[in-house]
């Protein structure tokens, strides 16, 4: 048993990393040395201590653990209150997992303004575990919407060439969304005067009030998914944020869209939830059909994973909108595994791109004769991405595809030709980019991949394999709190099916009432007369 506040302490921490740097002085050199390692100390003691979280936490239970509740607004009756169940006890392990290996991925690339960008990356970790582990609606809200503004700076400020473009337009659409949510917030508390995620889902919202909810929670996720037609951002935001910028981006940002169907989509509104579900099935197999397309055509090598990663997360909302145990376990892991094979196949375009400066899939060619340590590590993440059984990317896929198939075989059968066509994209740029002829100069005097970058994927390539073997080490944590969302959902859904019907049993007592009624009326009246 962890008795003392562990998720403020894994949340806030990386704010004490943040004063520390605050006070560095000296030249350029001995300050972006001594902050370098500052955030690299202080994510890794992070990380380190939401693993002894993890080592605390009951995998039985579908229950909220480690609860935190303390009086914040108590005027409003707005707490603070923390907690953590099987869905967000691996993301807040993947936020904490990939940011450390964010800053060793920016150690030599990110030369000017060292100590702002460590800060930004530690205010962002703050962000994203505090999502999190929110479990009141207005705490929410609040980290939700605080990893805009360090994510729009490190774009801004350390992207490419078009980079103040791609961060107003990121920050635009993903604001957008939220002021809807925002709405929706307000008015689930005007009506039931709490923001208790685990109170609320314990209550029934009428089904008319759920549907206009509902659509505008969609509005804020589906942007973050990102979901197809609100999905344009994404590649722009990717090509231009340097690569660890694109790496959290991929790894966890977009994961936030669908954890908010789950924890609050599905279990606060599951009538609207299921009265809106062929829509989302629509959406995400356009989704996975048509971005995969536009990957194909792809000639920059982040846009083609940028867009990969649109197609991937159409399988997820596919799975979370099955409402099925496969469809939703499916969507879990597919979310864990895109979050770390998206961001490590950024982290071998930033290797590439370090060396030549350049992303172009046709500047490159015949790696593997000069970097075959690079072609290996690359050619895992590929086939992981491809879903290649033994890989993580496989388990995800598979689940969610057994899932839909129990909904719907027409929609099965379209978003497994995504599966298809994913091959033919990553094995294209696979080919490309690492076979062929070694003739170009620049690119044969690239040197393979380093110490420190070998330390960056190895335990990326060791979890790969660990979730496609043994994928039962992370679906046995999650199914409890999952299969509270389907009971939720089911029971919800059959007392809002049986209320017709017991209204039109109601009113046809309420008439033979009256039929009985209408022959002693009439006999009182003759006795009248």
């Amino acid at each position: 048993m962890i008795t003392f506040p562990i998720l403020s302490l894994v949340t806030f921490l990386p704010l004490v990393g943040v004063l520390f740097i605050l006070f560095i002085k000296g030249d350029d050199e001995t300050v972006g040395h001594n902050a370098r390692m500052t955030a690299m100390l202080t994510t890794a003691a992070t990380f380190f201590l939401s693993l002894y979280m993890y080592m605390g936490f009951d995998t039985s239970s579908g229950d909220f653990q480690m609860v935190e509740n303390l009086k914040w607004l108590p005027g409003l009756n707005i707490r603070y209150k923390m907690g953590v169940d099987g869905i967000s006890l691996f993301f807040v392990l993947l936020s904490t997992f990939l940011t450390p290996i964010c800053i060793l991925a920016s150690w030599d690339s990110i030369k000017t303004r060292v100590k702002e960008y460590m800060i930004a990356f530690l205010v962002l970790e703050t962000m994203m575990v505090g999502m999190f582990c929110a479990i009141d609606l207005v705490l929410f809200y609040i980290f939700f919407e605080g990893v805009l503004i360090p994510m729009f700076i490190i774009i801004g400020v350390w992207g490419g060439p078009r980079r103040v473009y791609a961060s107003f337009k990121f920050f635009l659409y993903t604001l957008l969304g939220s002021v809807l949510m925002l709405l929706a917030i307000l008015a689930i508390y005007n009506q039931f005067g709490t923001t208790d995620i685990a109170a609320l889902s314990a209550m029934h919202i009428a089904p008319g009030m759920q549907k206009w909810l509902w659509l505008a929670f969609m509005a804020s996720f589906a942007v973050k998914v990102p979901m197809w037609p609100v999905h344009t951002w994404l590649p722009d935001a990717h090509v231009e944020a340097p690569t660890a910028g694109s790496v959290i981006l991929a790894g966890v940002l977009l994961k936030m869209g669908g954890y908010g169907f789950l924890r609050l989509s599905l279990p606060l509104l599951p009538v609207a939830s299921a009265y809106f579900a062929p829509l989302i099935f629509t959406l995400s197999v356009i989704a996975v059909i048509y971005t995969s397309l536009v990957a194909l055509a792809q000639e920059d090598m982040k846009k083609l994973i940028a867009y990969s990663s649109v197609a991937h997360m159409g399988f997820v909302t596919l799975g979370i909108f099955t409402f099925t145990q496969q469809g939703l376990d499916g969507a879990m892991f597919q979310m864990l595994s895109h979050g770390i094979v998206s961001a490590a196949l950024f982290l071998c375009v930033g290797v590439v791109y370090d060396r030549l400066h350049t992303r172009e899939i046709g500047r490159y060619g015949g790696l593997v004769k000069n970097m075959p340590r690079y072609a290996t590590v690359f050619m895992i993440f590929a086939m992981a991405s491809v879903g290649l059984p033994g890989t993580s990317g496989f388990v995800g896929e598979f689940l969610v595809l057994a899932g839909s198939f129990q909904v719907s075989t027409t929609f099965t059968a379209l978003a497994a030709t995504g599966v298809v066509l994913g091959a033919a994209y990553m094995l294209f740029l696979y080919k490309r980019v690492v076979f062929g002829e070694l003739t170009k100069p620049d690119v044969k005097a690239m040197k393979d991949i380093n110490m420190r970058e070998i330390a960056i994927f190895v335990p990326m390539v060791a979890l790969v394999f660990w979730m496609g073997v043994y994928p039962t080490s992370f679906t046995g944590v999650i199914a409890p709190s999952l299969t509270k969302i389907v009971k939720i959902y089911e029971a919800q859904n059959a007392a809002a099916a049986s209320l017709p019907a017991a209204v039109e049993r109601k009113a046809a007592v309420k008439k033979d009432e009256q039929k009985a009624k209408a022959p002693k009326e009439k006999a009182h009246e003759g006795k009248k007369k």
